[in-house]
């Protein structure tokens, strides 16, 4: 599986192994990213107040304030903003492919991830049932975890394809020509004749 159909593709399997690059790489890129945004902002005095790209269980985020600059800057909420879509369908993407490898549709991510993210985005607003919601986004988002980054997938081709641990079919190696000598003179003669003709 390419780069490309990895983090923008949803369908297909991987194994538990790019799952961890995956997820690791989208982290060290939204870090990266979020730096990189922060000293823009700095260096042209635009951009104090604080940026966060956050991707239901990733996130990554930098606050900077100073020089009596207003910290409810527009430029950290507009530029995150396309960056946390962006993360969030490349992740989506995986661990959806990751679902798939444990034969499971990729819906499961709904009450995986979706249920965790809704609690943390709107969990004060639920009163006196916030402890019982709230333990049961955690045991979701954890079951949902080990489902993902630690167990093994469906061995052989399942509904959504091929093991990605299986083996590359063999191949027969190629066939060598042989050509018929008589004591290398045959094939200087040959040689000659092609350079000759040109």
């Amino acid at each position: 599986m390419d780069f490309k159909s990895l983090l923008f593709t949803f369908d297909g399997r991987i194994n538990r192994a790019k799952y961890w690059l995956a997820t690791l790489g989208m982290l060290a890129a939204m870090i990266a990213a979020v730096l990189t945004l922060a000293s823009i902002g700095i260096t042209y005095g635009i951009g104090n107040g604080r940026y966060v790209i956050d991707v239901i269980g990733l996130s990554a985020s930098v606050k900077f304030t100073g020089n009596g600059v207003s910290t409810t800057s527009w430029y950290p909420q507009i530029v995150t903003v396309p960056l946390s879509l962006a993360f969030a369908w490349m992740y989506a993407a995986v661990c959806i492919k990751r679902l798939h490898d444990r034969n499971k549709s990729g819906w499961w991510l709904l009450p995986f991830v979706g249920a965790t993210s809704l609690y943390g985005h709107s969990g004060d607003m639920l009163g006196a049932a916030d402890p019982y919601v709230g333990f049961l986004a955690a045991v979701l988002f954890v079951w949902g975890f080990f489902e993902m980054a630690f167990l093994k997938g469906t061995t052989g081709t399942n509904r959504f394809g091929a093991d990605p641990l299986a083996p590359l079919p063999s191949r027969t190696p190629a066939t060598p020509v042989t050509y018929p000598t008589t004591g290398g003179r045959n094939e200087l003669r040959v040689a000659y004749v092609i350079k000759s003709s040109r």
